[in-house]
């Protein structure tokens, strides 16, 4: 009796340090009120967390009955082992009221359909029927039953070590607990009838004057418990026992358990913090993921390109995404507004070295690239320290990552070609320039304004800019490019008058140009589909033998149309109707050509075949084929 009443005391001095801890980890009134309105209930695993360290300290412990004293005659080791009987004992009994009160009469008043759902009743006590079985019916009879046999068989590790893998179990119930106790909160609020039963048992003898919550915390402990007692039983074995070397496998099993429901609370504990994030993002359906990690977020400054300012945004860098995001000047229900989703597959970070704007790194991806500014160096070596722990992580995991992620490897904002159109590019800020990038011409506020390529990120003027591109980074959206960047990704160009300048050969008149060519002559130039299409007349200069221009007629002043045709690949095709057809090839990029005769057709797959592979025809050659098909055509 006297024991059972020291373990009642231990009881409640554990619950009291509970309690304790857990007003110290809790939240100010305001921060409660918001995690209510978020639906947020029960205790914070920053309690259970802390009240599990508490339980690795030796105060938990029962004080030692009269017939094991210090200074008994009772090995040491058998102390320990006794006392692990005990608290076990006193263990099934707290699983027992669990089981067989708690959740047995709540389950039975489920069942009327009138107080609570019997899967609200499952919810709460989750697997509690297996760990009081497996407690009741063979932990704690193997454990009196080697005690009895103690004299002629001085062991307990075998015991353990046999059982150990079972108190895996307790990971489920670890891992329910918090939602347990929300759901135990929840319920006491929407039901009175379900308030009233709990709290009948509540006064019951058996409960000692603690809570249901209190009473599920048990098994919550135990793992941390076995640990300890059993540490300080391998310690307490003489050298020579005949138990020492089950006792340590068993300690090292019992440590695995003890691993294994610690790895289930920071499981738990993530997802809970992860639903808060998302919580605070709106819970928009593209980002709930439970198994995202959130690695760091925290407010940032964003530096424009346009005006040379700062605005402040607020970053959520996850193991696969970073969320670029703006605060809600009215928060209703989300706090940030997510602006822009990068993936971190393919992201690069380095620091920038910019007087202007100090703290400043960049975060290249392939949806948009971004410059940032810190508040401090220690802030900004923090986030580009996350950012490449992310970026790395992500690499060890792609079997399809192949470039290496250490940081751009030049200091020019430019894309390497290859990278044109798949990556979002560095632009370029508009006080750094004072002309176009392009054609070099001065920018003015009226008629030559400043425009940024969304392929190489260079300031351009509007005439060196107005084309449209696919770009892979954008989904393969048309997006406004420079000229040189138009003719890389799409094969051809358009070209513009350059006011102002001198004529070079791509805008020179198209007699002009024909006068001096190696062929020119009327064609035709099919649709995608190879049906319709536009006539126009074809040169290739000879000043420029590596290029086909296109003029929608002879006399027309400047091309419409130029086809670089280094590379590519001519096909002759079967005639059709009459018509005479052969093809430009190259990846994806086809030409199909109708030309006037079969002759025609001949000389200008001949002339096309030799610029595409680099070949310049001899001087006579030139001179005999330059002139006549335009001179026919004329």
């Amino acid at each position: 009796m006297e024991g059972k009443v020291d373990n009642r005391q231990n009881v409640v001095k554990l619950v009291a340090a509970f309690e304790e801890q857990c007003q110290s980890c809790s939240p100010s009134r305001e921060e409660n009120e918001e995690k209510d309105q978020q639906g947020r209930h029960g205790l914070s695993f920053k309690c259970l967390r802390s009240l599990r360290c508490k339980i690795r300290e030796d105060d938990w412990r029962r004080p030692q009955g009269p017939d094991l004293e210090p200074g008994s005659q009772e090995p040491e080791e058998k102390k320990i082992a006794l006392e692990l009987l005990e608290t076990e004992q006193a263990y099934v009994n707290r699983l027992h009221l669990l089981d067989q009160v708690f959740y047995t009469e709540l389950m039975k008043e489920a069942k009327t359909g009138k107080v609570v759902p019997e899967e609200v009743v499952k919810m709460i006590f989750s697997n509690i029927s297996s760990i009081y079985q497996f407690h009741a019916e063979f932990f704690l009879p193997e454990l009196r039953k080697r005690m009895e046999d103690w004299n002629r068989n001085p062991r307990i590790g075998d015991v353990i070590q046999k059982l150990a893998p079972f108190l895996k179990m307790y990971g489920e119930y670890v891992k329910n607990f918090d939602k347990a106790v929300e759901l135990i909160t929840a319920w006491s609020e929407k039901s009175p009838p379900f308030q009233e039963l709990i709290a009948d048992i509540q006064k019951r003898k058996v409960c000692a004057n603690l809570t249901l919550q209190h009473h599920m915390l048990e098994p919550v402990q135990r793992i941390p418990r076995y640990e300890l007692l059993l540490k300080d039983y391998v310690r307490k074995l003489p050298p020579q026992s005949p138990d020492r070397g089950d006792a340590e496998k068993a300690l090292e099993m019992i440590f695995m358990v003890a691993k294994h429901s610690n790895a289930a609370i920071a499981e738990m504990e993530r997802l809970q913090n992860l639903w808060v994030v998302y919580q605070r993002l709106g819970l928009e359906d593209d980002i709930v993921d439970p198994s995202n990690e959130l690695i760091k977020e925290g407010p940032i400054q964003k530096i424009s390109t346009r005006n040379n300012s700062t605005s402040e945004k607020y970053l959520f860098l996850f193991n696969n995404m970073l969320l670029y995001c703006v605060p809600k000047v009215i928060q209703v229900g989300a706090e940030f507004q997510v602006h822009l989703r990068m993936d971190v597959e393919g992201m690069k970070v380095r620091e920038l070295k910019d007087t202007e704007f100090p703290h400043t790194f960049l975060v290249s991806g392939k949806q948009r690239t971004l410059e940032l500014q810190a508040r401090s160096g220690e802030e900004m070596n923090a986030w580009i320290k996350a950012f490449q722990d992310a970026i790395d992580r992500k690499e060890k995991r792609s079997e399809t990552f192949k470039t290496a992620v250490h940081g751009l490897e030049t200091d020019t904002p430019a894309l390497k070609t290859e990278e044109l159109g798949r990556r979002a590019p560095q632009w370029v800020r508009d006080n750094l320039v004072t002309m176009c990038m392009r054609c070099k011409e001065p920018f003015n506020a009226i008629t030559r304004r400043r425009h940024h390529c969304r392929a190489c990120g260079y300031v351009v003027c509007a005439r060196c800019s107005d084309y449209k591109a696919e770009l892979q980074y954008d989904g393969n959206r048309p997006n406004r490019v420079c000229q040189e960047c138009f003719i890389f990704l799409t094969g051809h160009t358009v070209l513009e008058d350059r006011e102002g300048k001198h004529r070079g050969i791509l805008e020179k008149g198209a007699a002009e140009v024909s006068s001096r060519s190696l062929l020119c002559s009327s064609l035709q130039l099919l649709d995608k589909n190879g049906k319709a299409g536009t006539r126009g007349w074809f040169v290739i200069p000879r000043d420029d033998p590596l290029v086909l221009y296109i003029y929608a007629a002879p006399q027309d002043v400047r091309a419409h149309t130029s086809i670089p045709l280094l590379g590519y690949e001519v096909r002759d095709m079967a005639q059709s109707e009459s018509r005479h057809l052969f093809q430009l090839l190259q990846s994806r990029q086809v030409f199909t050509f109708v030309a006037d005769t079969e002759e025609l057709k001949q000389r200008w797959m001949k002339a096309m075949a030799r610029s595409a592979a680099g070949i310049a025809p001899p001087e006579e050659e030139e001179e005999e084929e330059g002139a006549g098909p335009c001179d026919e055509a004329q």
